[in-house]
């Protein structure tokens, strides 16, 4: 398997030495996976956090995780300031997309295509707005395919002609800074990815019905 955090870094090393500091849209699933991305990210790039996630369920888990995401980047230190783009809530774009794999294991078919889904949005905002590189937050993830999304990212970025930056962001310590400012900022980390499938599945597994727990 490649070493997708190496090649990020070396990226970032470049960029640093040239002197340069380009921009890059983040994809961001919520508040706690972006916190240890945007330590990392913001030391070598202008980064906007694009929030599209059609895929929550239901709508007050979206408002919620909005603002929670909304609270970290305006209390938390980083290197440099970040903004905000969230994206309206539809998730009929979803439901509609993954129609026919409501029965699909966690981690398969279904998931596949909704990380293209947010993935391409994602680099079509970046290209449109102009930013040179994008990325996304779903690579901390212990539980999420470094190497499925570092394909789909590249794809969806040849296509609209913007940068992926390659990542694995669990690595060197990353879901583990993660969860560390995650308990220093009293933030809400969920029980369950976001769509109505792995709700339910972590239902069936005995977890909370309710995704609102306080770490």
């Amino acid at each position: 398997m490649e070493n997708y955090d190496r090649k990020m870094q070396e990226i970032c090393r470049g960029l640093s030495e040239k002197g340069e500091v380009p921009r890059l849209l983040l994809h961001s699933c919520c508040a706690p996976c972006s916190s240890s991305v945007l330590e990392q990210l913001t030391r070598f790039f202008e980064v906007t956090v694009f929030y599209y996630n059609p895929n929550i369920f239901p709508a007050a888990e979206f408002d919620f995780r909005l603002e929670e995401q909304r609270t970290f980047l305006k209390t938390w230190p980083l290197a440099r300031p970040v903004e905000l783009l969230a994206a309206e809530y539809r998730p009929q774009e979803f439901l509609s997309l993954v129609k026919g794999l409501e029965n699909e294991p966690e981690r398969g078919a279904r998931c596949t295509l909704c990380y293209r889904l947010r993935l391409a949005r994602t680099a079509e905002e970046a290209a449109k707005r102009g930013f040179d590189w994008f990325a996304s937050t779903l690579t901390l993830s212990p539980l999420k395919d470094a190497a499925r999304l570092n394909r789909i990212g590249e794809e969806e970025g040849r296509r609209c002609g913007v940068n992926w930056l390659v990542s694995d962001f669990k690595k060197r310590d990353g879901y583990l800074r993660s969860t560390e400012i995650t308990r220093a900022c009293g933030m809400y980390r969920q029980e369950y990815c976001g769509c109505i499938y792995s709700l339910a599945e972590r239902c069936r597994q005995g977890a909370p019905s309710s995704a609102q727990k306080e770490v």
